[in-house]
């Protein structure tokens, strides 16, 4: 039985990569704080929405757009709006 083809989306493969984008900008700037105890307390912070990227690049690897995705990107951009509301970067 041949293996099911995943659907894509430009749109949202957009999305990913601006995401991808913001992820690495912002891990650059926490990695260039110099107090150490400020910098684990961003990371903490930070890593729900590594998390949340993670997830969302995986599932579309894997499975490509599908009626998850929307949920996936939405859980994303609201780690990413809460961190940047609580951390200033």
């Amino acid at each position: 039985m041949p293996k099911k083809r995943r659907k894509l989306n430009k749109d949202f493969e957009k999305q990913i990569y601006t995401s991808k984008k913001n992820v690495e900008l912002v891990l650059a700037k926490i990695y260039d704080i110099d107090d150490e105890d400020i910098q684990k307390e961003y990371m903490s912070a930070f890593n729900n929405v590594v998390r949340s990227y993670d997830q969302l690049k995986n599932d579309y690897e894997l499975v490509g757009f599908n009626d998850n995705s929307d949920k996936l990107i939405a859980e994303y951009n609201l780690a990413f709006s809460t961190f940047e509301s609580e951390f200033e970067i």
